[in-house]
């Protein structure tokens, strides 16, 4: 299979996500709050940064082992393995929901196919590629899209979600109330802890 690259033609599957329904985002309490998108902090990812002036960004995912493995799971291979409890201290899961419809480009199943390419070329990538995955982004956002969707790479059973935030902004989101957790302690870390050792991950506390 030819493996094109964003270009003029750009012309992807819409694929529009509907209020109310339930996301999860998995960040970290001391930076930031459930509706905060990121204004170029940080390490490139997949879909970001790209824009003069920057573009901000705010990651979702469909469930949340979806948002665990794309932030604290995110660098852990498949299989055995561990994280640091400083990695997780000062994590927290919030659920958030559109109060509209935001219109997102596909980049899973026929959206794919229908770019020419494969998740192995966009959404699979290593980061060493994320500088050319962000032109992705980049050519959905010059075509008017509110983000993107895809397959989690990290748990490919489930959607992940990138916003585009001078496109959406914390009016078009809400914050589902009483349904967050702190893993630092409690009932959330103890949800942290089963899951991890659940995909065999281990949670070491020094």
């Amino acid at each position: 299979m030819v493996n094109r690259e964003p270009g003029d033609q750009f012309d992807p599957m819409t694929y529009e996500l509907q209020p109310n329904l339930q996301l999860y985002r998995v960040f970290s309490n001391r930076r930031t709050g459930p509706l905060d998108f990121n204004p170029g902090l940080g390490s490139p990812t997949r879909f970001a940064f790209f824009g003069d002036p920057l573009v901000p960004v705010l990651y979702a995912a469909e469930t949340e082992e979806a948002a665990i493995c794309e932030t604290i799971l995110h660098d852990v291979p498949p299989g055995p393995g561990y994280v640091l409890y400083d990695d997780v201290k000062n994590k927290v899961c919030a659920q958030i929901t559109p109060t509209r419809v935001l219109k997102l480009a596909s980049f899973m199943g026929d959206g794919l196919r229908k770019l020419g390419t494969e998740a192995r070329h966009v959404t699979g990538t290593m980061s060493s590629e994320y500088h050319r995955t962000v032109l992705w982004a980049q050519a959905a956002h010059a075509a008017g899209f509110d983000g993107l969707v895809w397959m989690s790479d990290r748990r490919n059973t489930d959607r992940a979600y990138v916003f585009f935030g001078d496109r959406v902004t914390d009016r078009d989101l809400d914050i589902v109330p009483e349904q967050g957790r702190i893993y630092a302690a409690g009932p959330g870390f103890d949800r942290i802890v089963d899951y991890l050792a659940g995909v065999e991950v281990e949670l070491l506390m020094a």
